[in-house]
């Protein structure tokens, strides 16, 4: 299961790797060969040196006009060692398996989209040794798809539309648009699609729109996401019982309970936690014990 956003970008990639071709052509107007067939390949790239380095994805693809490496960066902000980390991963990558690499950066983030794209030129100027040409897909190119026959017309664009705009005030007719080109596509495809776009939501109002569009949804429902959204439910059910009882015990027990006590318990998450302060809340004499460690 997917866990984060950063997460997602890349690991789309790998599950369906036609799409990252497809964005290419379209978003980005890259002339890419017609791909007869894709693998994921090894994303380490350390050397005998004890210098950890790796990238997020890489795809080797069998084109028409030879083979190419595809080195996929999910970046969340600027990050100026990229301009050592980027061209290392090129040039090691051809000396290793003599195949053209091509670096794409997917972002979420216009000004990081607008840092990525800018050239890395290392050695005199005006007379470079190196140049790398980042290929970069972010919300400033990928375009916004908040018409369902848009969607539904190519499914695969509005699944980046919604990981890379999915927020904000066309949140709503972004997701409601995707959720009903979904139901043209394969099953399996779709599934995918959905765990997916869930990851890459960081707002909550769009993610649990997102959520509630899938769960009115019963063909979702059997698939594992569907699975994760009602365990999600059932743990935040727990804890809040958990973080209730401590209350309770202590108010049972004529122990005042400042605001300042209840916002902390209300506000943890942690099941072993609240279950240690609910054995303390029998004994102590006043609440602020509860978070005394003995």
């Amino acid at each position: 299961m997917v866990g984060s956003s950063h997460e997602a970008l890349h690991r789309i990639f790998q599950k369906d790797p036609g799409l990252l071709t497809h964005a290419l052509q379209r978003v980005l107007g890259v002339p890419f060969p017609e791909t007869r067939e894709f693998a994921a390949m090894n994303v380490d790239l350390t050397e005998i040196e004890p210098v950890e380095r790796r990238v997020d994805t890489l795809l080797r693809a069998e084109t028409d006009e030879g083979t190419y490496l595809l080195v996929v960066e999910s970046q969340g902000e600027v990050d100026g060692r990229k301009r050592g980390s980027w061209p290392y991963y090129l040039s090691y990558l051809y000396e290793k398996y003599r195949w053209e690499p091509v670096l794409i950066v997917i972002t979420q983030s216009a000004a990081t989209a607008k840092w990525a794209a800018q050239p890395i030129q290392l050695g005199l100027r005006g007379w470079e040794s190196l140049t790398v040409r980042p290929l970069v897909l972010g919300p400033e190119n990928v375009p916004v798809i908040a018409d369902e026959r848009e969607a539904v017309r190519d499914v695969p664009l509005a699944v980046l539309s919604a990981m890379t705009h999915g927020r904000g005030r066309n949140a709503a007719a972004i997701l409601e648009s995707l959720a009903a080109a979904l139901k043209t596509i394969d099953r399996d495809s779709a599934a995918v699609f959905v765990q997916f776009v869930d990851s890459c939501l960081v707002d909550p109002q769009a993610k649990q729109m997102w959520r509630d569009l899938m769960t009115a949804m019963q063909y979702f429902w059997r698939h594992p996401l569907a699975e994760q959204v009602r365990e999600e439910g059932r743990e935040e059910g727990r804890v809040q019982e958990r973080a209730e009882m401590v209350l309770r015990v202590l108010e049972w027990r004529g122990i005042a309970v400042s605001d300042s006590v209840r916002k902390r318990v209300d506000a943890c998450a942690d099941l072993d936690q609240l279950e240690i302060w609910a054995q303390r809340a029998v004994h102590v004499t006043d609440a602020a014990e509860l978070f005394v460690e003995s």
